[in-house]
This record gives C-alpha cells, sequence and structure tokens, in this order.
C-alpha cells in the first residue's frame, strides 16, 4: 500500500511528510511496517513494550523494511476491577481494533506487527489485522514472574483472595501489606493461565505468532529475540502476500479451541475466540466449543489452580509440546498456515514433555476440556464455566439463590458475612448490555475463596469471570438479565441445580411459576454515560463474543 505514496509527482506532498518524521528516500521506498504498540504507563503488561518494538524494529530493518511505531490504547484489568472501570475494559477491545484498522489504512503501511500483551488488546489487535487482512504478526509482551512471599510462590489473584482472608480473621493487614509488596514483582502479564496468558498462548496455536509468544517471560533475552524474529518474519510474509484470514481459518480456531481445553485456559477466550472468527467471517457457537471440549483431554493445571505458573509451563515445553501430545490422537490439524510460512505442525513436531506443568495425553489430568458449557432454563443459549478449577464436590451441586442486581451489592453482602454454605449467588445486569460492559467478577469469587466458600459457594452470572477466578463460577449466563434473560426471574431462595458434567443449569421452579414471572417481569433499565451508551445498543450477546453489531 505504501507504494502509492512513494511513486509520482502527485504524492510528493506526503513524501515531504515522510521526510518530516526523518525518513530517507530509500526508506520510504522499502515496505513500511506498522509496530502497532500498546506501551504505557499505566499497565504493568506494558510497562516494557518499548523494548519489545525497539527489537522488532531490529527485525524489520534486518530482513529490508522500514518499521514505524503507532499506538494502541489498553487497559488494565486488574486495576479496573471492582469499579466502574472494568466498564470499560471488554467495550475497549472494539475501540482497539477500530484503531488498528484506522492507523493502518490511514497510514498506506505494507504489514503490520502487533505488540500487545493483555486481556483486550490481544484480541482486539487481531480483530482489527484480520479485518483490514493486511500481512501481520503478533508478539506479546510476556508473562510476569512469580512473586514470592514467605517461601511461597504469589500472584495477583493471591491478593485478590487475601482481602477475604483478612475479612475472615485468616490474615492480618500487616501480612496483607507484605504480600502487597511482592505479589508482582515487575512488569509482564499477570503469571498465570489468566485471559492474557490464556490468549497469548492460543495466538500460536492460531498461527499468528511464533513458538514461545505465550510463555517466554517478559523479562528474558529470549523474549526481544522472539520480537526481532517477529520482525524479520512480517517481512517474509509481505514478499508472499500472505494475510490473516489465510492462516485463520475455521481450522485454526479449532485448533485453538483444542489447545484451550488442553491447558485450562480463562473462560474470556471463548469470547474473543468468537469476536477474531467474526472479523473472518466465521462464525463460531457454544455447541462447537462444546463439542471440541468433549473430546480434548485436559492436560494442564495452572495458577491459579496450582502454584504452576507460566514459566514452568514453558520450561514444560510450553503450547509446542501441548499440540504435539493432542496430535497424537489427531486433535490438532497440522497442516494449518502459520506466520512463518510454514505449516503449524513445524511448530510441533519435534517438541516433547520435558516438565511436570504438561500431563501427557495418554495420563490427562481429565478426559475433557478444561472449559464447560452449560444449558438449562436460566440460560437457554448457554452459559460457561472453568471446570478445571472447579473442585470436584462443586461440580454436581444444588443451592438456595442470593440474588444481587451489582457487583458491588454482592461484595458487600459477602464481606459482612451474609452468604453462607450452601449458597447460590446470583450477580445479574452485569452482562454486554446490562453493565454495560460485562464486568469480570474477580472480587466476589476472591473474596469467597479468601473467605474459605470457594467449596460450598457457588456463583452464577450473566458477566463474566478474570482468568484468574477459581471455583464453581459460572458465566456468559445467555440471554443476560438486560435482554429479558430467565436469570432475571430468580428470586432469594429459589433452589439452583448445577450438574457440571453433565451440561446443565437449571432453576428449579415449575412452568406455572416461570411463566407467571415471564409475564411479570420488567428490566432494570439504566442509562450509562459516554460511549458505553453507544455500545449498549449495539453490542450483541455474549454468546456472539460480545461483538458489535454490523448492521443497524
Amino acid at each position: 500500500m505504501s507504494k502509492e505514496l512513494s511513486m509520482g509527482i502527485e504524492k510528493a506532498p506526503q513524501r515531504s511528510l515522510y521526510k518530516a518524521l526523518g525518513l530517507t528516500d530509500e526508506e520510504i521506498a522499502k515496505p513500511i511496517i506498522a509496530i502497532i504498540s500498546a506501551k504505557s504507563e499505566i499497565v504493568p503488561g506494558h510497562l516494557h513494550l518499548d523494548a519489545i518494538t525497539d527489537a522488532v524494529k531490529a527485525g524489520v530493518y534486518a530482513a529490508g523494511g522500514t518499521p514505524v511505531v503507532v499506538p494502541a490504547i489498553g487497559i488494565c484489568d486488574g486495576i479496573a476491577m471492582g469499579h466502574d472501570g472494568m466498564r470499560y475494559s471488554l467495550p475497549s477491545r472494539e475501540l482497539i481494533a477500530d484503531g488498528v484498522e484506522s492507523m493502518l489504512i490511514g497510514h498506506a503501511f505494507d504489514g503490520a506487527v502487533l505488540v500487545p500483551n493483555c486481556d483486550k488488546i490481544v484480541p482486539g489487535m487481531l480483530m482489527g489485522a484480520a479485518r483490514v487482512n493486511l500481512p501481520a504478526v503478533l508478539v506479546s509482551g510476556g508473562p510476569m514472574e512469580s512473586g514470592v512471599f514467605r517461601g511461597e510462590k504469589v500472584s495477583l489473584s493471591t491478593m485478590f483472595e487475601a482481602v477475604g482472608k483478612v475479612k475472615s480473621g485468616a490474615m492480618s493487614a500487616s501480612d496483607l501489606t507484605e504480600l502487597e509488596n511482592c505479589a508482582c514483582p515487575g512488569c509482564g502479564s499477570c503469571c498465570g493461565m489468566y485471559t492474557a496468558n490464556s490468549i497469548n498462548c492460543l495466538c500460536e496455536a492460531l498461527g499468528m505468532a511464533l513458538p514461545g509468544n505465550g510463555t517466554i517471560p517478559a523479562v528474558k533475552a529470549e523474549r526481544l529475540r522472539l520480537a526481532k524474529r517477529a520482525g524479520e518474519a512480517v517481512m517474509n510474509l509481505v514478499s508472499n502476500d500472505i494475510r490473516p484470514r489465510m492462516i485463520l481459518t475455521r481450522d485454526a480456531f479449532a485448533n485453538a479451541l483444542a489447545v484451550d481445553m488442553a491447558i485450562g485456559a480463562s473462560t474470556n477466550t471463548v469470547l474473543h475466540l468468537f469476536a477474531i472468527a467474526a472479523e473472518c467471517g466465521i462464525t463460531l457457537n457454544l455447541d462447537f466449543v462444546q463439542q471440541i471440549s468433549d473430546r480434548t483431554p485436559n492436560l494442564c493445571k495452572l495458577s491459579p489452580s496450582t502454584s504452576r505458573d507460566m514459566e514452568d509451563f514453558g520450561r514444560s515445553g510450553g503450547v509446542a509440546a501441548v499440540m504435539h501430545e493432542l496430535s497424537e490422537r489427531n486433535l490438532i490439524k497440522g497442516d494449518c498456515l502459520t506466520v512463518t510460512g510454514k505449516s503449524l505442525k513445524r511448530a510441533y513436531a519435534n517438541a516433547e514433555i520435558c516438565g511436570d506443568a504438561i500431563n501427557p495425553i495418554t495420563n490427562p489430568i481429565s478426559p475433557c476440556g478444561g472449559i464447560a458449557v452449560l444449558k438449562g432454563n436460566i440460560c437457554e443459549d448457554g452459559a460457561v464455566v472453568k471446570r478445571s478449577a472447579v473442585s470436584q464436590k462443586m461440580l454436581s451441586f444444588t443451592g438456595k439463590a442470593k440474588c444481587f442486581d451489582s457487583e458491588e451489592d454482592c461484595v458487600h453482602a459477602i464481606m459482612s458475612g451474609k452468604i453462607q454454605k450452601g449458597d447460590v449467588i446470583v450477580i445479574r445486569y452485569e452482562g454486554p448490555k446490562g453493565g454495560p460492559g460485562m464486568r469480570e467478577m474477580l472480587s466476589p469469587t476472591s473474596a469467597l475463596c479468601g473467605m474459605g466458600l470457594d467449596e460450598d459457594v457457588a456463583l452464577i452470572t450473566d458477566g463474566r469471570f478474570s482468568g484468574a477466578t477459581r471455583g464453581a463460577a459460572i458465566g456468559h449466563v445467555c440471554p443476560e438479565a438486560a435482554d429479558g434473560g430467565k436469570i432475571a426471574l430468580v428470586k432469594d431462595g429459589d433452589k439452583i441445580s448445577i450438574d457440571i458434567p453433565n451440561g446443565r443449569l437449571n432453576l428449579e421452579i415449575n412452568a406455572k411459576e416461570m411463566t407467571a414471572r415471564t409475564k411479570k417481569y420488567r428490566p432494570k433499565d439504566d442509562e450509562p454515560s459516554g460511549w458505553l451508551l453507544r455500545y449498549k445498543y449495539l453490542v450483541t450477546s455474549a454468546s456472539q463474543g460480545a461483538v458489535l453489531k454490523k448492521k443497524f
């Protein structure tokens, strides 16, 4: 595309602006590559991205291109958690995609290297790249190292759970401060198999990132070498005209979901894979997710379910080793194209398990995947749960409902001791429309864990959960309350039955009572401020990836 601006007298004004940037005629004549960086000083996962972009620039220069760094926004979910800031997190994914589209087309770039790291930024950039369909490679900033507290590994999820421990008297305030000072030791995406690391691993399975993208720690020199190789790779893609939609096929998404199930990734990956697929004209649904989960064994149990972190996972062979294991049962389609210009099989053909963070497929943790889809009268279009993070005793559970119309009300009830063993917490009006923004519920789930209730209390919501969540936390209930979903009809004291092995979630009232409540239903309708008002009226269901309507 940049050739349109580098040749002919008519484009002399544009070339003069290139020269105002310090570019020479020789640089202008080469392919001009956008390095889209989410660098900021408010997101720990993005603090160091200037070093990553510098390495990418070196790779682009070495391969004969001209790199130009341009910005993208990013919200830190951890900082946004538990207040109105979280309403902007998922919606920001759409702004990021729009920004990528705007920068790439507006400046006639020939290709792009995407440099994100955290939750919504990775899928947002991939959505924009797929939409524009210019040659692109993604290289993330890498995971944070674990903190160490009194000889044990700790992380952000430890901090959230510690709040509940202080409230219950199991930890002192001074211990909390000591933990606060060491839980997050430096830059990188939070160190467990949370959403950011989940989606960065899945980028390898999708073929849009080089091997090691999901697991090489942020602070390692190997991460810089990976970034240089990404800069070189995009030049090969430009030379051979290999574009994202040639890589992001339906088979590629099936591969990503298979790896998702095997590694016990965050439930947010369902939203993001659906959204990226939609930009490629591919429709995924929850039935497809369940089919893949049913046939894919879970091979990893990582933080927050255990103390094993992303570095442990990488040392054990990482995504490549997982794909190699899955290929033994024909669960990976190895002929899919990748950003290397070669097949996916080349990435895992010689990989092997070399540590204890990955189980062999002959001895899986579970015969089915880490995520389960539930359906029933309370979630006719589906709900999702991170099955691999649920204790055995909570896989089948019946309890009495305690209902809340916001996350804040629920957290206050938990901290005040109003939640008892045997309860099923219901948080509604937190979906894509009802929130708006589909907030993550890490604060209430962590409070339950910290107070020792995670094996006796379930939580269901039309909102969603952080990848750092563990316990019987069921999210993405569809239809959501604000869209007429029956989660809005639940009353305190109602019995709710959860059967994760059989994929069922039901409100135990008779059909006559359900009909009577439906007739009386009047949705809560709050008008948000700012651009969230626009988002509320354009966003689709979580079962469709919470993408924006294309036509309206």
